[in-house]
């Protein structure tokens, strides 16, 4: 496994780069960190001034520093939205693999966005980083994620049951694993 650290990738209609200070403003007013509906499917909650914002991508921003940090903010090719962020979440460097986790603004659901950006990482790691494996879990309440994982080439691994709470219904549900190879690539 090559540390590459956090480099600049493009797909056809989207740009992967580095979290920088001057996104901090147009990320918490106009942009997808801010988003309540995205965020009842994630673990973390979003900010709640600009000031708190601030530390969060400033803590980012010094992280890059390290080869081992894995962090992309997602923008829109055309218009230069900033409509997302996909990470490595976990680094399991003795076992050569990472897990992905990715959030899309709700108003671009189901544009394809999530997948492409997922598939453009995956290559990456497993191509240029010489990862093993790529994985990545959603909650049994988001299946759309689960599609996102499946059009970007990843298997589905199984399930643990009730391991994530439902924001919305106080109900547990199973966190479902999904993984893909470089050979499968």
């Amino acid at each position: 496994m090559k540390d590459l650290g956090t480099k600049r990738l493009e797909t056809e209609r989207l740009i992967l780069r580095k979290f920088e200070l001057s996104d901090v403003e147009e990320l918490f007013y106009n942009g997808y960190i801010t988003d309540e509906k995205m965020a009842e499917n994630m673990s973390w909650t979003p900010c709640k001034n600009v000031e708190e914002q601030y530390k969060v991508i400033e803590k980012w921003v010094k992280a890059y520093e390290n080869l081992d940090f894995y962090k992309w903010l997602i923008e829109t090719k055309d218009t230069h939205e900033l409509i997302g962020g996909i990470d490595i979440c976990n680094l399991y460097k003795k076992k050569d693999y990472g897990e992905v986790g990715y959030c899309i603004s709700s108003k671009q659901w189901n544009k394809g966005y999530a997948t492409e950006a997922l598939r453009r990482v995956i290559e990456y790691l497993l191509l240029e980083c010489d990862f093993h494996l790529v994985e990545a879990h959603h909650a049994g309440y988001n299946p759309a994620s689960g599609r996102v994982m499946q059009k970007a080439g990843m298997k589905k691994d199984g399930e643990l049951r009730e391991r994530r709470l439902d924001k919305k219904t106080g109900i547990y549900t199973p966190q479902i694993y999904y993984s893909i190879l470089k050979e499968e690539l």
